[in-house]
């Protein structure tokens, strides 16, 4: 398998990289990850029979917020699980990294999976959980035989098992593909597909701390979220919240793509300015001008270019700005992109993914798809912008899941952004784009 994934080069994730620092593509192996200080952190909280209690109190201190999407502080999503419960407790580790633009977690797993192992294993113990599930992504395949590969080290080590290390903890790690459904990203439908069943969303509450995986009590985080464990447990909460800035601890990996000289992941402190990430990338490819960002993933309301670069990468800047961090997949677009095409790719893949359980959802992500390729194929209707925006509201809340807001957000804000795009289109039947008017512009 390491032929398949030839040396890079560290420096790409940046100077205060904590998960991705001096990897190499080569030094993954527990021997590797131990000689790099892995798994002192478990063995830490084992010798020194630290409280469950207080582990989960470090990780509050962190200000560590969930890397999948929904930001919401890991900690406190760990104190959810109940204490005195008598049966058997999950934890899932949610690899399925269906968000387009999205490719950090398979990294994590590909060059450092024993940090995500050891982070689960800190969950577990603070949680009481003695079975956990790591729900991998179906297209890549290697990613998820990589993952087993450590696993069976972790195993043969003494790891994972019963009584871990002797300290009397047992807890048991499995690995599980799914089959590329985006939907299967939200974590009551990944339940419900490692279950065996049709990967759609429940109904909550209950919640998966009360009512979860095989309707036991259950943690779900993202890989990143695991990944972070060991360091704040091995330098503390606070050398990790002091990373970042207050509600937003740490560091983030960003995974930029788009019209980027160098795309790729880069790791920095949550609150590093956009405008610097850009630059690392190279800069918008060709020397061209940006137009615009998309800063967490396809389902990230899109912001103006000059109003992105006035941004800090955190969850509450961006948020000022009329977005969303998400996953932290930055997708950069320049000024040779027709939006209204843009907006048309993006409309067709939530309505192909949309599970079709919620009605507004179902026929929602439809209609948007409809009037965007009507508006892009130059027969656009005078009226169809408001029909865009009456459609995307009554998909907004009113849905199981998110996707139902996944699919109508960018269709917003898009079109309140770029609506003079949208109107030259249904005016003229054709792109503004290359158009004598914008090229002036562009001047």
């Amino acid at each position: 398998m390491n032929s398949a994934h030839p040396p890079f080069d560290p420096g790409i994730f940046g100077p205060d990289a904590i998960i991705l620092k001096g990897l190499t593509g080569l030094n993954w192996r527990l021997k590797d990850y131990e000689a790099r200080g892995g798994y002192q952190a478990l063995k830490k909280i084992l010798a020194d029979r630290i409280a469950p209690d207080a582990v989960i109190a470090e990780v509050k201190k962190s200000a560590l917020r969930g890397r999948g999407g929904a930001g919401f502080p890991a900690g406190l999503k760990w104190s959810f699980m109940p204490r005195q419960y008598a049966g058997p407790k999950y934890l899932v580790c949610n690899s399925d990294e269906g968000e387009p633009g999205t490719f950090k977690d398979r990294d994590i797993l590909r060059y450092n999976p024993h940090t995500v192992i050891e982070g689960m294993l800190i969950a577990a113990y603070a949680t009481g959980a003695t079975a956990g599930y790591n729900y991998i992504h179906g297209e890549i395949w290697e990613i998820y035989e990589r993952f087993e590969e450590a696993i069976a080290e972790a195993r043969a080590a003494g790891y994972l098992g019963r009584n871990v290390l002797g300290s009397g903890l047992s807890f048991e790690l499995y690995a599980h593909h799914g089959w590329g459904a985006y939907i299967c990203g939200e974590e009551t439908g990944l339940l419900e597909s490692m279950e065996g069943k049709k990967g759609q969303p429940r109904f909550k509450p209950p919640f998966p701390a009360s009512y979860g995986l095989y309707g036991r009590p259950t943690t779900v985080n993202n890989t990143e979220t695991f990944a972070a464990v060991p360091w704040i447990i091995a330098n503390g909460g606070q050398a990790y919240l002091e990373l970042g800035r207050p509600n937003n601890g740490g560091t983030k990996i960003f995974s930029i793509s788009g019209h980027v000289e160098r795309p790729g992941n880069y790791e920095l402190r949550l609150g590093t300015p956009f405008a610097k990430l850009l630059e690392m990338a190279g800069g918008v490819r060709g020397g061209r001008k940006l137009k615009a960002v998309i800063p967490g993933g396809s389902s990230a309301p899109v912001v103006p270019g000059e109003m992105m670069l006035a941004t800090d990468l955190d969850y509450d800047s961006v948020a000022k700005a009329g977005s969303m961090l998400g996953s932290g997949a930055v997708i950069v677009i320049d000024e040779t992109t027709c939006m209204v095409r843009a907006l048309e790719r993006l409309s067709y893949f939530y309505y192909e993914e949309s599970c079709g359980q919620c009605t507004p959802c179902r026929e929602g992500t439809g209609w948007m798809y409809r009037i965007v390729h009507r508006i892009e194929t130059g027969k656009g209707r005078q009226g169809d912008l408001d029909l865009l925006y009456d459609v995307a509201d009554n998909i907004m809340g009113r849905t199981i899941c998110a996707l139902g807001d996944a699919a109508a957000l960018p269709v917003r804000s898009f079109v309140a952004h770029f609506r003079d795009e949208f109107q030259y289109h249904i005016e003229h039947g054709r792109c503004q784009v290359g158009s004598p008017a914008a090229r002036e512009m562009a001047a």
